[in-house]
Parts: C-alpha cells; sequence; structure tokens
C-alpha cells in the first residue's frame, strides 16, 4: 500500500502521547485561513509504503516504547488518504504500536470508519463549531465535520478536541457557547485543548506567495486563553487543557 509524505519528525512530543513518530501525509481540501504548513494542501510529495514507514520506526524504537509513545498521522488530512493509514495502523497493531490520528475531520464517514476501527487515540482539530464562522476560516461547511466528531467520540476511541482559538473570530461568547453545547451533548470520553492562534505561519505563505488573510489579526495571548478556559468551566466544561 503506497501513501504520500511531505515530511515526517522522529521527535513528535505534542502529537499524542509520549514521544512520537509523526508522519505529515501530503493533501487537504479545508485551506485553514490559519494553516501553518499550505505547502501541505496539495497531494503528492514522497511516496512512501507502510513497510518503509515502520521500518524507519523501528530504527527509534526504543525511545517510543520507553515513553509509551507510538506513530502519528498528521497533515494536511490524512483521512485524505484514508486507505493508507487503516493499512499503516492495522500494520502497527500487529506490531503492538501506539496508533493517533490527527484529524480536522473533513472526509466521508466511511473513510473515519475505515481509519477508526483500528485507531488508538483521536486528536480532533476543530475549526469553529457555528457554520458561518467555519466558512469564514475554511474553504467549507462543517456539518459534516460535527457529525464525523459525534461519531467518533460514541466510537469510545480516546478523544482529545483541540480548538484554535482566534481572537475576534472564534472565541466570542457565542462561539464559546456553542462549543461548550457540543461538548455537553457528546461527553463520553473527551478532552478539550484550547491552542492560542500564532502567526508563525505568514511567512511560509509569504514564500509561496499566498496572501495571508489573518494578517489583521493578532495572536492569542495566554489571558485570552484563559479567559476563554474561564467561560468554558462556566457552561459546565471542565476536562480543559
Amino acid at each position: 500500500m503506497n501513501g504520500y509524505c511531505h515530511s515526517r519528525e522522529t521527535f513528535g512530543t505534542v502529537d499524542g502521547r509520549g514521544i512520537r513518530y509523526v508522519l505529515f501525509l501530503a493533501g487537504c481540501s479545508l485551506g485553514c485561513v490559519f494553516c501553518h504548513n499550505p505547502d501541505t494542501w496539495h497531494q503528492g510529495g514522497q511516496r512512501i509504503t507502510v513497510q518503509e514507514v515502520l521500518a524507519d520506526y523501528a530504527s527509534y524504537r526504543i525511545f517510543y516504547d520507553a515513553s509509551g509513545g507510538g506513530i502519528t498521522a498528521s497533515g494536511g488530512e490524512p483521512l485524505k488518504q484514508a486507505e493508507f493509514v487503516a493499512a499503516l495502523f492495522a500494520a502497527c497493531r500487529r506490531e503492538n504500536i501506539h496508533t493517533t490520528l490527527d484529524t480536522a475531520g473533513y472526509a466521508d464517514a466511511g473513510q473515519v470508519k475505515m481509519v477508526l476501527e483500528v485507531t488508538d487515540e483521536v486528536l480532533f482539530g476543530l475549526k469553529a463549531v457555528c457554520p458561518e464562522v467555519h466558512r469564514r476560516i475554511t474553504r467549507a461547511d462543517n456539518a459534516r465535520i460535527l457529525q464525523n466528531l459525534r461519531d467518533i467520540a460514541a466510537s469510545g476511541v480516546p478523544l482529545r478536541i483541540r480548538y484554535i482559538l482566534l481572537p475576534g473570530i472564534n472565541n466570542r461568547a457565542e462561539d464559546l457557547a456553542a462549543l461548550a453545547a457540543l461538548i455537553t451533548e457528546i461527553s463520553g470520553c473527551l478532552s478539550l485543548e484550547l491552542l492560542p492562534y500564532h502567526t508563525m505561519g505568514r511567512q511560509k505563505w509569504q514564500r509561496l506567495g499566498m496572501p495571508y488573510r489573518l494578517a489583521a489579526t493578532a495572536a492569542a495571548t495566554a489571558d485570552d486563553v484563559e479567559r476563554a478556559k474561564e467561560e468554558l468551566r462556566r457552561l459546565g466544561i471542565g476536562n480543559l487543557q
């Protein structure tokens, strides 16, 4: 089974539990305006096989096993290559390697189901709950994304939602209320992580000759994140990171 890889990281510490081998797969259709890797949007890149990934992983496995880590499929959007990810994760399960899917959920339900059956943990990058906000900061509606999130939560696979806080865009009172309502609805085995929007991706957009639509948006501060957490706690959300 072949896949297409943009890049890989052999010492990832923020993409799942422990130290991780992070495979950044090529291709994404969301086109988030704050994306810090827009060069991963296009299909293509280095052609890889499941066997090649596992062989490379084996070179560092002592560190991954010692930390309780494993392999993370990220992107881009890894579900754009669902068959490859499913084959890779199935092979990982046979080798007792922990797997994490790092996704934004913009995929068909069948693609989600295929990968979820062999996944140990999901990191779900949620951009916005309110549809109009989601359309403002991506190229897509979020109805399919929210349904996929509900399905993942119902599956029992450990789930962490990551919400990037964009000042003045998705951190308004109505946005946080919608987020709290969604978290309360799906409950289950999940945690919520608030990540501050940063501007480190601007230079890459400029190098690629792409206009950066958030040029007037300041990076989120620690106070922005703490205020959002306080509001979510007031709304009954407790498992915050």
